[in-house]
């Protein structure tokens, strides 16, 4: 089994970093292939960082010369998931959607640890989209740019283990999810301070591919994620 994990950004350390991680769960036999999209911001911290990530991303994707045999998104709170989800016919997971739905079998509300404020508003949106909302008890935000996650990391944990502590004490979080793709390293530090389950959404995420991609099922053709119609598509950067 072969498995895309695709970062939304540019930065190949964190395009290593996530890699490593996905592989760290992996079952053997499984193949976990880093991409990095050829265009677009060093970090997503925004609605139109997010929105430029979901086109270089499926042109990442659809660029892709070896058979595949599922998807993995790795942004949180970022668009795009569908575009692909139409484009492709293998399983496609988004990183937030997985973290989130793997949260709700450990706990009765989650909380969700992200980056800057900023992002908040996109992971609560995306969390509505896919329904859910209901079992977040919150979304906070760390200060901490996605970058300053490499940059910074005894900060970074600091500043991420301080926000869950708050979730699970004011907010009566019972699991954390890690609200950004380059969080995965400080798993075990933020676990051994709160004492809750912690869920990092690129491992999560192969996981769920996984078992798609074992059971025999992929996204449903018949309506919403039915291909793209045939058309001149002007400008478009890449090819389908």
């Amino acid at each position: 089994m072969r498995i895309l994990v695709a970062n939304v950004n540019t930065t190949e350390s964190m395009t290593e970093a996530i890699a490593a991680s996905a592989r760290s769960v992996a079952s053997p036999g499984t193949e976990i292939v880093g991409i990095t999209p050829r265009f677009g911001a060093d970090s997503c911290e925004g609605n139109f960082e997010s929105y430029l990530a979901a086109i270089a991303v499926m042109d990442a994707i659809l660029a892709y010369p070896e058979p595949y045999d599922a998807v993995i998104q790795a942004g949180y709170g970022e668009h795009g998931r569908e575009g692909l989800q139409e484009l492709l016919e293998v399983p496609v997971v988004d990183i937030t959607e997985a973290a989130a739905s793997t949260a709700m079998y450990l706990g009765h509300k989650f909380s969700v640890v992200t980056t800057l404020d900023r992002t908040v508003p996109l992971i609560e949106d995306r969390l509505k989209l896919a329904g859910l909302d209901q079992r977040c008890a919150s979304v906070r935000a760390s200060g901490l740019g996605v970058l300053e996650l490499e940059s910074d990391p005894e900060r970074a944990v600091k500043a991420i283990v301080e926000q869950s502590t708050k979730a699970v004490h004011d907010d009566h979080a019972e699991v954390i999810c890690l609200g950004c793709g380059g969080m995965a390293e400080l798993e075990e530090q933020v676990r051994a301070t709160t004492g809750v389950p912690i869920v990092d959404g690129v491992r999560s995420a192969v996981t769920i591919a996984e078992g798609l991609v074992r059971m025999g099922l992929s996204t449903s053709k018949v309506r919403t994620y039915a291909k793209p119609r045939e058309k001149k598509v002007t400008g478009w950067p890449f090819t389908i």
